[in-house]
């Protein structure tokens, strides 16, 4: 079957096919879940030669790990409380919520836990779980990772002759040792005060936190890590506000930009930043706001470039994807790019090429 990139379709009818094919893919999916954990029930596998379900999945459904991991969770909850089947097929629960919520529900609770799961996002059901379900403190540790060392050159050259044979005339060489495997960092709650934090950290923030710990002692005895991560993030914070949107609890007063200008003055900053609580206040059509807080950016309503003034009620906050989406809509997206690859390149080189050409530019 010969798929292609539907580049003909217009916005709208775009936009109808991609909600139609989820709702289609969502349908296909709980009905699958519903075959499982039936096939599971008659254990179909074990007559076509499978000891297990999961590898039946894999091998003969074709399905990732992953995929077959949720899915056979999904079917044996389902056997239990078949309104999950319901609850997948309406779109309220995805097979990632059901495989959070499965092992928690009994026949007293699961009505009431599926319904205060449904529509939420991975994060908010494991803070859903939290809630009913705590668990206890991790004990603050703070130890050495080992560290992969490359194979010395003789034994890798012993290790390489033993398990193959090189061609005559062609010098073994030594092979280098795999890159160290990444342990992925956790940010995981434990109950609706407490959250589970684990990251690996180079030497020099480990000798940080040692000496902040120890400058600590008269206040934090006991050299409380989290205590420590608390007041650091409070002082970044504090410092990032003062930065980004003139923050201050003792703000002086700015003098206004020159007619003309693109400077924002620091109080129109600071309003802006309170008034849109931080968040991109990018607004579509069926009235979403974005509510974005990363890459915020300070916006022109009315474009710098024809005239639109740095004023409260001209400025607003907008993620860096809205800000230049908006850019785009106004200037169009051919100039929106050339501007961008110029400006990479002015950062790549020292040099502006486009000074005096740009007195509008985009975006912002």
């Amino acid at each position: 079957m010969k798929i292609t990139i539907p580049s003909h379709l217009s916005d709208d009818d775009l936009v109808a096919e991609v909600k139609s094919l989820a709702q289609r893919e969502q349908d296909a999916t709980a009905r699958l879940v519903a075959h499982v954990a039936e096939l599971d029930a008659r254990r179909l596998r074990l007559a076509a030669g499978f000891s297990s379900l999961f590898t039946y999945c894999c091998e003969v459904l074709r399905l990732s790990e992953a995929e077959a991991y949720n899915r056979i969770e999904a079917a044996r909850a389902a056997t239990r409380f078949s309104i999950i089947l319901d609850m997948l097929g309406e779109r309220s629960l995805n097979l990632t919520t059901v495989r959070l919520v499965a092992a928690h529900l009994t026949a007293d609770n699961h009505q009431g836990l599926l319904t205060a799961a449904s529509g939420k996002s991975r994060r908010q059901v494991e803070e859903l779980l939290v809630r009913y379900f705590p668990r206890p403190d991790v004990a603050p540790a703070v130890r050495k990772l080992p560290v992969a060392t490359p194979m010395s050159a003789p034994a890798a050259t012993a290790n390489a002759s033993a398990t193959s044979a090189p061609s005559e005339g062609i010098p073994l060489r030594p092979q280098a040792a795999p890159p160290p495997r990444t342990r992925p960092a956790v940010v995981a709650p434990l109950a609706p005060d407490r959250h589970e934090i684990r990251f690996t950290a180079r030497a020099e923030t480990c000798a940080k936190l040692r000496l902040a710990q120890e400058l600590l002692r008269h206040s934090a005895p006991t050299g409380d890590v989290a205590e420590v991560f608390d007041r650091a993030l409070t002082v970044l914070l504090e410092d990032l506000a003062r930065k980004k949107f003139a923050a201050t609890t003792q703000p002086r007063a700015s003098r206004a930009s020159a007619p003309g200008s693109r400077h924002i003055p620091a109080k129109v900053q600071r309003a802006v930043w309170l008034r849109d609580d931080g968040r991109c206040a990018f607004v579509a059509n069926g009235s979403r706001r974005c509510n974005e807080r990363a890459f915020i950016q300070f916006h022109h309503l009315d474009p710098y470039g024809v005239g639109g003034e740095p004023v409260m009620e001209n400025i607003e906050l907008r993620c860096r994807s809205h800000n230049r989406y908006e850019a785009e809509l106004f200037y169009g997206r051919e100039l929106v790019l050339e501007r961008v690859r110029q400006r990479r390149q002015k950062a790549a080189t020292g040099r502006d090429e486009t000074a005096g050409r740009w007195a509008g530019a985009p975006p912002g």
